[in-house]
Formats: structure tokens, sequence, C-alpha cells
């Protein structure tokens, strides 16, 4: 998996940095950024699980960097605790999870949803996630595993594509045209046979699930993956989360997914969003549907 970089690939197109990325010319805002932040950051993210350990050479072709500035940020990163270099060969360093792990515990929606999270895995028997959106990927913030069902080891922290799972449509639906056509301009993978690769149509996805309140995905990311999800809502009505269900083709089908899981999933959605100070759902039970449709 190549690395995440594309401001610094932009920039690159726009002929507005030298080779190592540093800003040639630019406006203010260039001025503002700060360029080695990013290579940094490229760098670490370029380990994934198909490459934990690479060479300086093979760290300089992922992010697309010149060796020198590689070497630069690694014995920085070094000196920081945050990879180890030994046999030139790099990997990352357990102090690396602390990064994740700041964010967990300032985050005060997945201390409210863990619990419910539990719960709502007890009461299916199937697993129970919570996401938050990045930008045209979904992110797991907290899960709840009951089994394994996906071929890729699902963890907090794993990104999974918005289009093609139902965490992210649950997320995507009510976000507004910009975030929606983003996504659309950044390609519609197709993952399976199933995975909706047409724009028109996974507009279309997006009213289904925002008319309805929830999204179901069949096998559109891996096949024999099923999952429902619904959005979570903080006070100001805005969607922050969306919590899932998720099982495979084998334990269950479509239908079931929408007579039994889906009135716990919004049951248990709706509790976390009035956890959350979302006085309308508090009220109600019932989540806002306004969108950008």
């Amino acid at each position: 998996m190549r690395a995440r970089v594309p401001e610094l690939t932009r920039r690159r197109q726009e002929g507005r940095c030298g080779k190592d990325g540093d800003v040639v010319t630019g406006t203010e805002s260039d001025r503002d950024y700060i360029q080695s932040l990013e290579r940094g950051f490229a760098v670490l993210l370029a380990f994934d699980a198909e490459r934990p350990v690479m060479t300086l050479a093979e760290l300089a072709a992922a992010t697309r960097l010149s060796r020198p500035a590689v070497r630069r940020i690694l014995l920085t990163l070094q000196r920081l605790g945050y990879v180890d270099g030994g046999g030139g060969r790099w990997r990352l360093t357990p102090r690396v999870l602390s990064i994740g792990q700041h964010y967990t515990a300032s985050h005060a929606l997945i201390e409210i949803a863990q619990p419910h999270l539990l719960h709502l895995a007890e009461q299916t028997n199937e697993s129970a996630s919570l996401a938050a959106l990045d930008g045209t990927e979904v992110v797991y913030i907290a899960r709840v595993p009951v089994r394994r069902i996906m071929s890729i080891n699902v963890a907090i922290g794993t990104r999974v594509p918005v289009h093609a799972t139902s965490m992210g449509r649950a997320l995507l639906a009510w976000a507004p045209r910009p975030e929606i056509e983003r996504v659309i301009d950044n390609g519609l993978r197709a993952h399976t046979a199933r995975t909706v690769t047409d724009p028109a149509e996974f507009r279309a996805a997006l009213r289904t699930v925002r008319d309805q309140g929830w999204s179901l995905v069949v096998e559109e990311l891996e096949e024999g993956l099923l999952s429902v999800s619904a959005p979570i809502r903080d006070r100001s009505g805005a969607v922050v989360a969306a919590l899932a269900s998720s099982t495979s083709s084998g334990r269950a089908d479509s239908e079931r997914l929408r007579t039994e899981v889906v009135p716990l999933l919004l049951r248990t959605a709706e509790r976390i969003s009035a956890d959350l100070g979302n006085r309308a759902v508090a009220r109600t039970g019932v989540q806002g549907r306004d969108g950008f449709f």
C-alpha cells in the first residue's frame, strides 16, 4: 500500500516544490505549511500490514521522496523512538501506538459508545464497530469482535474505502455535497463484482440511506461480507460516526439483517446519540434525516 501523500503529490504536480517537497513559490497558506512534517508522516504511513519492514530504498520509492530526505526523517524518528533501523531494515516501534491512544483517550465518543457496542454484540452475536470518516476512507475507532469474518485483520485504526462499506455510506449520506463529490472523483473502485462503481447509482444509494436512516451493503467490499450501519449524531445533530453490525453470508442473509439486526442497530445508535447530547433523539427516539438531497 502506497503512503498517503496527496498534498505533497499535488504540489509536485503543480511545480510548487523541490525534489524533497520544499515549497518553491506559493501563497500565504503555502508559507504556513510545514513540508518536513508532512514528509515525516508520509514515511510513518508507508509502513503497513503488507510491508511492516522496509529498506531505505523501498521507503524512498513508496513515499516518492529522495533517499537523503528519507534518511534524515528516519534518523529523526529513530531518535524520537518511533522507528528502529537495525541492520538497515526499518520498522515501526510500539511507541507509534501512543499517537492513536492519545486520540482514544481524548475522544469522549469512544468511551460513551463502548458499553453500547458490547450490548449490541451480545444481542446480535455479531461483531459491532464504530467508525469515523477521514477523507475518502473510513477508520475503525472502536470495535467488539465476535468472530473474524474478513480476510483482513480489522483492528482499531484499520481503514476501508467509504464507497464500498455500509459505514461509509452511513457517514456520507448526510455529508455536504463537496465531500460526496470528492469520494466520487477519487474513483469508485470495484472490490468485488457487486461493488457500486457508477456515480449515479452511488448517489442513489446514498439517497436511500438518508431516506431510511440506515445502510446495508452486501458483498461490495469483500465476498461473503454483509454489514448494516446507522449514523451517530452529536449535540448539534451532525453525523460524527457510524455504528455497524457485520456478519458473513454463511451466517445470515440481507433479509435477516433487515428484520432482526437493523431494529437493534437503530436503537443502539439512538442511545449513543442521546448520550452525546442529541436532544432530538433523546426526546423522540428518531434520528434527523436532513441531508444534501
